[in-house]
């Protein structure tokens, strides 16, 4: 199965935020449903969480998408019926796609086949915050860690 990282590099405030802005116009042009707008970059978790708190933005029959904020790892798990797409907005971390390593930030895409394990090592103090968006329609069961 091919996986792919694909690097985007590190860019400026305004690139980041021009490029976010574009690919959500990008995601929520595509929906029949009714379309929402939301400045990401200034969301924050809401709270106290150990190592992983998910925010569901969005969902329809055809994708879900989630703000997740990361402060360590996210286990190594795939997906046999989704694929993923992760943008990485703060923090830094190594992402295991497949046989490959990467170390990802902000402004840097991934694209994670379904059927792909993956998983992340945070390696910034601080947390990381990536958009996630999945499809098709993800409810959390197709997430199966290889550890059990």
């Amino acid at each position: 199965m091919k996986s792919a990282i694909v690097y985007l590099g590190h860019s400026n405030t305004y690139t980041m935020r021009l490029f976010s802005i574009l690919f959500l116009i990008i995601v929520f042009t595509g929906s029949s449903f009714a379309q929402r707008f939301a400045h990401i970059t200034d969301q924050l978790p809401g709270g106290e969480y150990e190592n992983i708190h998910v925010k569901k933005l969005d969902d329809d029959p055809l994708t879900t998408t989630y703000l997740i904020w990361v402060k360590e790892t996210v286990r190594e798990h795939h997906h046999s019926e989704h694929t993923e797409v992760v943008y990485v907005f703060e923090g830094e971390g190594l992402m295991t796609l497949g046989e490959q390593e990467q170390k990802i930030g902000p402004g840097d895409y991934v694209f994670v086949p379904k059927g792909t394990l993956h998983s992340v090592q945070v390696l910034s103090e601080e947390p990381m915050k990536v958009m996630s968006i999945q499809t098709p329609q993800f409810d959390g069961s197709d997430r199966i860690f290889s550890d059990q």
